[in-house]
């Protein structure tokens, strides 16, 4: 026992165990310092992945604001859609997408992401704020189930300026960020926030049916469709009220609106009765607002009542119109089915 001298260090001991320390710590952060801390052996718990998809598309609404706010939008043109309207890009468009992309990448690398919009330049990682580590209230409170799911069934749909046509003009209402996951086709986490207005609904559809808190649910209607609310595109507004007219009636109400999310969001709240589309749609449109729908009890599906399959990127556009609708949707299919896409 030394009990006045000095104590000696092995400095080789320390080295070892410093060396211990830091590949527990490695291994404990999931291997990687670009993230991945959320995924483990190929699964990976939708409640976490739900909490970083609301971090995400809010993150990218911060984007799209931003840009909103320059004197430049950066805008150009993919070229036209299908009804002749000029499909346009921005700056917005591309800030919002590297956000929300690689926000969810960062802590999920692994994961199958399907954005609208595709990296221009590579993107650095060290730039982007890790959403690993984030905590929302309100999914922890009314989420109560990790749901485990394999991580290869899992496909992340992103759309990460919705109704940018719209957001050149700056109607800006009918601006979204949307984040949707389908797990084996099916839509189970539906995410869309309104940057402009900052509200964001979110849900998770399936075994469990949650939905936040913020959103009001609208209550059923008439079930008289003679004098139904519809919402349509503004980029075919006068096509589908013709039509919509002489399938359902003269006194319908036909609104037109930008932007799938938006109006998905005035069918759940009531505002409108369905939102019908009878051309092609691509799925990061629709997959957030079909997510919600079905964990609030309404519907989505093309105007043959066929359910859509969000599982593979290389089938992005559904042809088969669309109808989407909280209440009466077997009659507004009745009615609509002549429609053709």
């Amino acid at each position: 026992m030394n009990l006045g001298g000095s104590v000696r260090v092995n400095p080789v001991g320390i080295t070892a165990l410093v060396m211990i320390v830091m590949v527990l710590i490695f291994l404990y952060s999931g291997g990687s310092s670009a993230g991945g801390k959320l995924q483990k052996d190929g699964v990976i718990q939708l409640r976490q992945l739900l909490t970083v998809a609301i971090a995400a598309a809010k993150q990218g609404g911060l984007e799209v604001k931003a840009v909103r706010d320059e004197a430049d939008l950066g805008e150009s043109s993919k070229g036209k859609t299908l009804e002749g309207a000029n499909d346009p890009k921005t700056n917005g468009d591309m800030r919002s997408h590297i956000r929300i992309m690689y926000g969810i990448k960062k802590a999920f690398p692994d994961l199958n992401i399907i954005s609208e919009e595709h990296d221009e330049t590579e993107v650095d990682l060290a730039n982007i704020p890790d959403l690993s580590h984030k905590v929302n209230a309100e999914v922890t409170d009314h989420v109560k189930v990790e749901g485990s799911v394999p991580l290869d069934d899992v496909a992340v749909w992103i759309d990460p300026l919705d109704a940018t046509q719209e957001y050149t003009e700056k109607l800006l209402n009918f601006v979204t960020t949307m984040v949707c996951v389908a797990v084996a086709g099916k839509p189970v986490l539906g995410v869309i926030h309104k940057p402009f207005s900052d509200e964001t609904a979110w849900a998770w559809a399936g075994d469990v049916n949650v939905v936040s808190p913020s959103l009001k649910v609208g209550k059923e209607g008439s079930s008289d469709l003679t004098t139904a609310r519809i919402i349509v595109s503004r980029s075919h507004a006068g096509e589908v009220n013709s039509t919509a007219r002489s399938a359902l009636g003269a006194g319908i109400k036909v609104t037109p609106a930008g932007g799938a999310g938006f109006k998905t969001w005035e069918v759940v709240v009531g505002n409108q009765d369905a939102y019908v589309h009878t051309t092609r749609i691509k799925k990061w449109d629709i997959c957030a607002g079909d997510a919600i729908l079905r964990a609030v009890g309404g519907k989505l599906t093309n105007l043959q009542g066929n359910l859509i399959d969000y599982a593979k990127a290389e089938e992005a556009v559904n042809d088969g119109g669309l109808l989407a609708t909280m209440y009466n949707h077997e009659k507004f299919l009745d009615k609509l089915r002549t429609l053709k896409p």
